[in-house]
């Protein structure tokens, strides 16, 4: 049976949305959120060095309103390169709906991620390593990570761990803090752990390499 809690609160923001959408780049994989915060699910995803129109920028806080192949969400402005994302400021209200499978456990993870006492840091070194093209993955030519063996991404999906919210947004090359708890995967040269709703895999300095998606 599932359960669905549906939390809200006060605009974040008051201010005017321009009239003509700019442009910015995204600097690497660039998640497309349905709201402003890394607890909001992931709708899509800008491609790194794409453009995405932008509608405006909250005044307070990292999350702009983006539009992105006729899909409008919310993208992690500092993995946002141009103007636009300076420019203007948009109103949202911020609301959680939370679904989980056989009762209400977790529901107060969810609220806590809307006041912000589920963020239990932040991914460290992604947006100025991306600024400065250090980037792993698919997007770093002869030092990509190969694609992991079927039985690491196997294990993990067959051994879901509770998500842990960090300010900033998953994306490769982000390094994960020393004091949040990873989980080896067997005979593999990988842990994992799940980021803000999302499973990863990290080397064994903490570096995000691998983004299920």
């Amino acid at each position: 049976m599932f359960k669905t809690l549906t939390l809200s609160a006060a605009a974040l923001c008051v201010a005017a949305t321009p009239m003509l959408a700019d442009t910015a780049t995204a600097t690497t994989d660039l998640n497309l959120r349905a709201g402003p915060g890394p607890e909001f699910e992931v709708i899509g995803v800008i491609p790194g060095l794409d453009q995405a129109e932008v509608e405006g920028c909250m005044e307070t806080g990292a999350w702009c309103q983006v539009t992105y192949n006729g899909e409008t969400g919310w993208a992690h402005r500092h993995y946002l390169s141009g103007s636009a994302t300076e420019a203007t400021q948009v109103t949202t209200t911020r609301t959680v709906t939370y679904m989980k499978e056989g009762g209400n456990e977790g529901a107060g993870a969810a609220a806590g991620a809307v006041t912000g006492g589920a963020i239990a840091g932040a991914l460290i070194g992604g947006p100025a390593a991306i600024a400065a093209g250090v980037v792993l993955g698919a997007n770093a030519g002869s030092d990509a990570v190969p694609e992991p063996e079927t039985r690491t991404v196997t294990y993990v999906t067959e051994n879901p761990v509770e998500p842990v919210y960090l300010d900033g947004e998953v994306v490769l090359g982000a390094g994960v803090p020393e004091d949040i708890t990873i989980y080896p995967v067997p005979d593999s040269e990988y842990s994992y752990l799940n980021i803000n709703g999302q499973d990863v895999l990290v080397r064994e300095d903490r570096t995000i390499v691998y983004i299920y998606r």
